[in-house]
């Protein structure tokens, strides 16, 4: 059985078990979440599709860290113009562990 959600601009698909990385939430570490915004489930050979969203589906999660990934270094430069700019980002998580698909 899996699920397709969407959280932060992204699609995810899991199981149950999964360890995943989403944008960052402000949900303290230990706590669970529902995540209701499920764009497609499959289980028992069944298909279901939303439309946007299935009805009555959700993701229970547990948040297990928060964290920043690798940096990204965001060069820009303008030839014969004297024009340089360096910059890094980190962009900032929210691990989770799938615990449950709602149906």
């Amino acid at each position: 059985m899996y699920a397709i959600f969407r959280s932060g601009g992204k699609q995810h698909r899991v199981t149950v078990g999964d360890l995943i990385d989403v944008e960052k939430l402000d949900v303290p570490v230990g706590e669970r979440i529902t995540i209701d915004d499920v764009l497609i489930v499959y289980g028992d050979g069944e298909v279901k599709i939303g439309n946007p969203k299935v009805e009555g589906a959700a993701v229970i999660a547990e948040v297990v860290a928060h964290g920043k990934d690798k940096k990204v270094i965001v060069y820009k430069f303008k030839r014969r113009k004297n024009y340089r700019r360096k910059r890094g980002h980190r962009q900032q998580y929210t691990r989770l562990r799938i615990e449950e698909i709602k149906v």
